[in-house]
């Protein structure tokens, strides 16, 4: 059913057809792409101005101001041919119009339902020739109320689930009573998020009985719908309202404890970790300085920003080098030869150049000087080797 709006008149004529009333069987159609129209609908509805506008005009200056809506499955921007439409349809009083940006929208007040019968003029704006279809409510009356009871207790239960529904039901109820069967049945129907050929089925079903066992089906799937939507909504707000909880006592508990002295913030345990770390490490001044500086920025940086979270990182790299500690290079060739052919099969240019270099570091005493550059595509084992120099000298 499509949404209310301030387009909507709020005073209509209360006798949407009266049963003496003589309908036109000749009127302009106008194929709906949406779905299908019923005669308990009092909705907006929107039409591309060109080529349906002139069928719009005709009809306001008609007498009578009714309209015949069917509907059409054809893709947006298509023109529907006369195959296409479905022959059993809506007719419609039009009460307003408003053209605006190539469209011409009007409120429709569905009144019964028609079938065409003959074609006039094939091109839009479509004229045809309609029978009127009325159900011939000859069913047993206990039955009829039987199905409309179990109709309003669907409704109402809708309702409760979701207010859209409690809007779609105070807006019938201005122009049906809750007795009236076929109008009943009908807004049912309308009401329903269904596939628009589950209802088109259903205004095709002019036996009312075969009607409501129609619309039970369809009010019934929409019920499940919106109990299983409602539970899944009241889930998420449990979940939010215990996320929101377990926040708020997370940061009132924080701020307890910083008032009793018993903890501090991260910002305060991250300068007090760092501290401690630089203090039990032998810096070169250059390194002291950078340390000093980065620690003053740590403190003065809102734990949420960005540049925070670089700033601990670099700090953290920098506790963790092993300033001040060093190692005994093991500079045996025979040794380290061993390791580079264990860890490594073939790469035997790389494996001299490495042997050669740690020659000269024990005809050196130390390895110093020279740096190995390893240059080569991701996955050829550059890490790897280097792994293997360290064991071979021990580090």
């Amino acid at each position: 059913m499509s949404e209310q709006s301030e387009f909507i008149p709020r005073e209509l004529d209360k006798v949407l057809a009266r049963p003496d009333e003589v309908l036109p069987d000749i009127i302009h159609l106008i194929p709906l792409g949406s779905g299908p129209y019923f005669p308990v609908l009092v909705q907006p509805v929107v039409v591309d101005n060109l080529p349906w506008g002139a069928a719009v005009k005709k009809v306001v200056d008609s007498p009578h101001k009714l309209v015949g809506l069917s509907y059409t499955p054809v893709q947006s921007g298509k023109t529907a041919t006369p195959e296409e439409v479905r022959q059993i349809g809506c007719v419609a009083r039009i009460h307003r119009t408003h053209e605006s940006d190539g469209k011409i929208q009007f409120i429709a007040q569905g009144i019964r339902r028609f079938k065409i019968i003959e074609w006039i003029d094939r091109v839009p704006p479509f004229l045809v020739r309609v029978e009127y279809l009325e159900p011939v409510i000859n069913e047993d009356a206990d039955q009829l109320r039987a199905y409309a009871m179990s109709l309003i207790s669907s409704i109402k239960e809708l309702a409760t689930l979701n207010p859209l529904y409690t809007e779609e039901l105070k807006h019938y109820l201005n122009y049906f009573t809750p007795n009236e069967p076929s109008a009943l049945t009908d807004f049912a129907a309308a009401i329903t998020s269904a596939q628009a050929e589950d209802l088109q089925d259903v205004l095709e079903t002019v036996p009312l009985l075969d009607r409501m066992e129609k619309v039970l089906l369809l009010v019934g799937k929409e019920l499940e719908l919106a109990r299983l939507q409602d539970k899944i909504t009241q889930q998420v707000q449990d979940q939010v309202d215990d996320q929101q909880r377990e926040f708020f006592l997370k940061q009132q508990l924080k701020a307890i404890q910083q008032e009793l002295g018993i903890a501090k913030d991260d910002k305060e345990s991250d300068v007090e970790v760092f501290t401690e770390r630089f203090e039990k490490l032998r810096l070169p001044e250059k390194a002291k300085k950078a340390a000093d500086a980065e620690l003053k920025k740590l403190q003065v940086l809102d734990p949420s920003a960005a540049e925070y979270g670089v700033t601990r990182n670099y700090l953290d790299w920098l506790s963790s080098v092993p300033w001040g500690i060093y190692s005994d290079d093991q500079l045996d060739l025979t040794a380290a030869r061993k390791i580079l052919n264990r860890d490594h099969d073939g790469l035997d240019d790389v494996k001299e150049r490495i042997i050669e270099f740690l020659a000269i570091g024990a005809y050196r005493g130390e390895v110093a000087g020279s740096i190995l550059l390893l240059v080569g595509p991701p996955g050829v084992g550059k890490t790897s080797i280097g792994k293997s120099i360290a064991n071979a000298l021990g580090r």
